[in-house]
């Protein structure tokens, strides 16, 4: 019971900090924006693929599971 309550803590957690992270990123103005998106637009379509973002946010989240996950672990 121990190890499912935990689960659903840290679950609670990274809901949470989602949803806090969709509410402020409109808010950060570099992102979406960074060397390496790739932003397009023709005459009646536009496109925007944020690569160099998507590889940033992979990074820092990595970072933060990791050092969650060793303090689990302890």
């Amino acid at each position: 019971m121990k190890g499912i309550g935990m689960l659903l803590l840290i679950l609670g957690c990274l809901i949470a900090s989602a949803g806090l992270i969709m509410l402020v990123s409109p808010r950060i103005p570099w992102l979406g924006s960074l060397p390496g998106d790739i932003h397009y637009r023709g005459k009646s379509t536009s496109f925007h693929l944020p690569l160099t973002t998507c590889v940033v946010v992979s990074i820092v989240l990595t970072l933060l599971l990791n050092l969650v996950l060793s303090w689990y672990r302890r």
